[in-house]
């Protein structure tokens, strides 16, 4: 395995660590200083037009925005990661074994053993959480 490999599935185990255990530090520890986020979630949380969130204190409050407010629906239910050491990718499918919880695929650009670039993009029963608030 390649060290980059090793960067991608550490980052894949730590980051779900850190989302379980609600841990701010452990979360913002993954990022490199310039990371970014980009999801529907930016809009709603940070009421901003831009989906974007750029620069580590800019992710620390977005970040804490969102563990504050994990619905119900937003389990961690998942059957594995995909990555080439550069792009880290997996899916929280709606359908799980205790029931439907929010759809939405991850995707991480790893630079340095750091995220550098973080997207996710929503499914459509995601979303109707979402729009429900």
């Amino acid at each position: 395995m390649t060290e980059a490999n090793k960067d991608a599935e550490r980052i894949y185990k730590l980051w779900d660590q850190a989302l379980g255990d609600k841990d701010l530090e452990a979360a913002l520890a993954l990022y490199a200083p310039d990371a970014s986020i980009e999801s529907p979630l930016v809009q709603h949380l940070m009421q901003t037009k831009d989906g974007i969130v750029r620069g580590r204190e800019a992710l620390r409050e977005f970040i804490t925005r969102v563990f504050r407010t994990n619905p119900p629906q937003r389990r961690r239910f998942k059957q594995g990661f995909f990555s080439d050491g550069r792009i880290l990718t997996w899916e929280y499918p709606r359908q799980s074994p205790d029931g439907d919880q929010m759809d939405l695929v991850e995707v991480m650009e790893i630079k340095d053993g750091l995220i550098q670039r973080h997207r996710v993009y929503w499914g459509w029963y995601a979303l109707n959480v979402l729009k429900a608030g």
